[in-house]
């Protein structure tokens, strides 16, 4: 709505799948964001997976990680969370504290708006249902931001990228890029036609993620931020 304070600006992060990289992608662009001036609101919807926390030497858990590259609080992130490394409709249903969208999409909308522009990242892929009449799509739509993938490099990821895309231009969302995370140094030649195939018959802009770390987000993150986001 024009004139409404609480008007969002940024991206929206999604993934082909769960485990794809989607905190890292987001947390390069936040870390970037940030060292080129911007005020940043990192934003994780919903949470799961508390019950089950990384192994030492692993990356922490999403809201940490993006509160670390935001320089704010793991709490102003993450509004809603839950134990189980399960869906959020199923998750919340466990723990007897059914989602409801509205709520969710406010508190979102509210947390993105403290910042410039803010990066918001979903939970696994586009159609995984967060509440009754709520999936993660849906929460992009009533956002309004752009959409950015992020896919593996690797075999099957072109079929998993092209549906992904096929389902965000249904729903009228404007996918600004896929991700290929992590890209290695030395490409093989089936992850170099990936990237073309997907660009190619995605008709959409592919950038990459090389190997990364959380205490240099920004340096790698930088050229994929100018390219998302000039």
């Amino acid at each position: 709505m024009a004139g409404d304070p609480r008007r969002v600006t940024g991206l929206f992060v999604t993934g082909t799948d769960t485990g794809v990289g989607k905190s890292v992608v987001s947390a390069c662009l936040v870390a970037a964001l940030r060292a080129r001036g911007e005020r940043v609101a990192a934003v994780k919807p919903v949470l799961t997976g508390l019950d089950e926390p990384p192994a030492p030497g692993e990356w922490p858990m999403d809201h940490e990680l993006l509160a670390g590259a935001a320089g704010t609080s793991p709490d102003a992130v993450t509004a809603f969370t839950f134990g189980p490394a399960v869906s959020p409709h199923l998750a919340a249903e466990l723990a007897g504290t059914p989602l409801d969208a509205a709520a969710v999409i406010e508190e979102t909308r509210s947390r993105a708006a403290t910042g410039d522009v803010a990066i918001v990242e979903g939970v696994g892929g586009l159609l995984v249902p967060i509440a009754p009449g709520l999936s993660v799509r849906d929460l992009a739509v009533a956002l309004g931001l752009p959409l950015v993938v992020v896919a593996r490099p690797g075999l099957g990821t072109i079929n998993h990228t092209l549906l992904t895309l096929e389902s965000a231009r249904a729903a009228g969302l404007d996918v600004r890029a896929v991700v290929l995370n992590p890209w290695p140094d030395e490409p093989t030649v089936m992850e170099r036609s990936n990237r073309e195939t997907i660009e190619r018959l995605g008709e959409v802009e592919v950038q990459t993620l090389g190997e990364t770390s959380q205490d240099r987000l920004a340096p790698s993150g930088s050229p994929l931020v100018d390219a998302i986001y000039p």
